[in-house]
């Protein structure tokens, strides 16, 4: 069940915009029925689509009731709290800690301390380490790229403990196996941490659910009054490693804990850079050790998914730089604990397709040649080659392509307003011509037909020299009145017409209807013919706006105007089998 997953679709929230599956940097979105749903196992949990959702459908797990039960169960519960808190929570340390304590926390600590035995055991791997690329374990979601979609590089990890799973196994040593152990910071891919690794990591919420948590115990942080001695970070304060929330925090811990100078140091943020700077990377043999710092969050862990602050970037890396001040007498640290790691590659392969595969796929969304390829990124893929090969794996719906539905849709449009049975006319604003249809044409006489004729839908025409009551469109199109009708008398008929507004100030419609007829009284004539306009003027309006705009739903509204016409058919049968009689 999605739901149980790191992250997840709220399908009835989902708009079908796509943007999720745009933004993302692997493609990780299926778009099944309509809806974009997360592929979790190629999902590296950046959490991209959560900030990107215009509707907020993208969900992140809500662990808070894990968390509550673990409390339950566990006779001490200690709260990792992620180093970039002092970004997310106003007030003091004392206070903060007073407040997870009265939720029925044994103790808070801070997960720097974890990235700062991280940096003293990275130092020793690039003191002792030959020449060659290193990238850092700290992030998770990077991690998970690197293994799943550059594999080969996989063996450039540093085979180390997370930061945070580093200091699970410190707390463990220092208070006991058998403690609970709740994880509250900014990051989604802590989550799929606490689900991978047993033993060590219990639960982990976002700095929203502990937010959240207090709100419900009503715990007011601000008014807590902390004892000066109790209320403070356990077993002891950060040092270097509260800089690890921001970039270049992490090669700062190491370069601190580190005497090497001949090894070369580059921080990188946010995945299109890490991307780019992995592209080719397992080609590259450099003379001495590098090592990347690599972070998913643009600027760092401060600007996690799971962040709700709305301070700038700048603000949130000085709240985090004003909480780093550290003694150094203790620097450079020795590892204290083991916390070596290995990582196994875990390759997402992509599907090769023929090229006769390719080209049915696109044959199918009425792509035939290359210049059919628009490449417009509207189904949120960059290419239509990239979309075909997404329908072929079944990820992708013919739907999703905008210039294809909208194709469709006119064509669909076009043969429905054709066939009508009465004349139909849509003007815009400088009261020409968009579409009309051939009844419209033969209604205002042979030589309006003989134009028809030469210009299909007399595309263009000046409504005026068509029509004697032209003004009625300005008025619709300026005034946007619901409704405008008329009888006009118009080569030896009676026409009703039926002027309507489809978008002001700019478009209006008209539909007409031939009430001369004989032996059949006018007033009968007229009621019939408006019961037949009220029918048609909404399919009318229905239309025009499917020649517009692409219409997601288009299926939908074209076949409830066809069962719309079907019903008047029957209707106006069943009257002339009663007059008959």
């Amino acid at each position: 069940m999605d739901f149980m997953e790191p992250v997840y679709t709220q399908a009835a929230e989902c708009q079908d915009c796509y943007k999720c599956l745009r933004r993302c940097p692997v493609k990780s979105i299926q778009i099944q029925d309509g809806h974009a749903r997360i592929m979790n196992d190629s999902c590296i949990m950046c959490g991209t689509c959560v900030r990107t959702c215009p509707a907020g459908a993208k969900k992140i797990r809500n662990d808070l009731q894990r968390a509550r039960l673990l409390l339950k169960s566990r006779e001490k519960v200690y709260m990792s709290i992620a180093p970039s808190w002092r970004a997310e929570f106003e007030g003091s340390e004392d206070k903060l800690i007073a407040a997870v304590k009265k939720l029925g926390f044994a103790g808070v600590s801070e997960t720097a301390l974890g990235a700062q035995e991280v940096s003293a055991n990275t130092a020793e791997i690039l003191a002792e380490g030959s020449p060659g690329v290193y990238i850092s374990s700290a992030c998770p979601t990077v991690v998970e790229y690197v293994l799943k979609y550059m594999p080969q590089l996989a063996g450039s990890i540093t085979g180390i403990l997370s930061p945070l799973l580093a200091h699970c196994k410190m707390l463990r040593k220092e208070y006991g196996e058998d403690i609970g152990i709740v994880f509250a910071g900014p990051c989604i891919g802590k989550k799929k941490e606490s689900d991978t690794s047993e033993g060590l990591l219990d639960v982990a919420i976002t700095f929203q659910d502990l937010k959240q948590w207090l709100m419900d115990e009503e715990i007011d942080q601000a008014a807590l009054e902390p004892d000066k001695t109790g209320d403070a970070f356990v077993p002891q304060r950060a040092a270097e490693g509260s800089l690890y929330p921001v970039d270049g925090g992490m090669i700062a811990g190491i370069k601190a804990n580190c005497d090497v100078t001949d090894a070369g140091y580059m921080t990188f943020s946010g995945m299109d850079n890490i991307m780019q700077v992995l592209e080719g990377l397992e080609n590259f043999k450099p003379d001495k050790p590098v090592f990347l710092e690599l972070l998913s969050c643009d600027g760092g862990c401060v600007n996690g998914p799971a962040a709700q602050s709305g301070k700038s970037s700048a603000l949130k890396r000085l709240d985090v730089l004003s909480g780093s001040e550290y003694e150094k007498e203790n620097i450079p640290r020795k590892p204290g604990i083991d916390i070596t790691a290995s990582f196994s590659p875990d390759p997402k392969e992509e599907k090769k397709y023929p090229e006769h595969k390719i080209r049915e796929a696109l044959e199918r969304v009425g792509k035939y040649r290359p210049e059919d390829e628009l490449n417009c990124s509207g189904c949120g893929y960059d290419s239509c080659r990239q979309f075909a090969e997404a329908l072929l794996e079944g990820r992708a719906e013919e739907s999703m392509c905008v210039s294809y539905m909208r194709q469709l849709a006119h064509k669909k449009a076009d043969m429905l307003i054709k066939t009508m049975p009465g004349g139909v006319v849509i003007v815009d604003e400088k009261l020409e011509v968009v579409e009309s249809n051939r009844r419209f044409a033969s209604m205002l006489g042979s030589d309006t037909e003989e134009l028809y004729a030469q210009i299909p839908g007399l595309e263009k025409a000046k409504i005026e020299k068509l029509l004697p009551s032209a003004e009625m469109f300005r008025r619709a199109i300026e005034s946007r009145e619901q409704v405008i009708e008329k009888d006009i008398k118009l080569n030896n008929a009676v026409l009703h017409i039926t002027v309507f507004t489809i978008e002001q100030g700019r478009l209006a419609g008209a539909f007409l209807q031939d009430i001369t007829a004989p032996a059949v009284a006018k007033e009968q004539i007229i009621n019939k013919a408006k019961n037949v306009i009220e029918k048609n003027l909404q399919t009318v309006q229905q239309i025009a706006y499917l020649l517009g705009e692409n219409a997601s739903d288009s299926e939908v509204i074209l076949n409830s105007i066809v069962e719309s016409f079907q019903t008047g058919s029957e209707e106006s049968e069943r009257g002339n089998d009663a007059h008959k009689e």
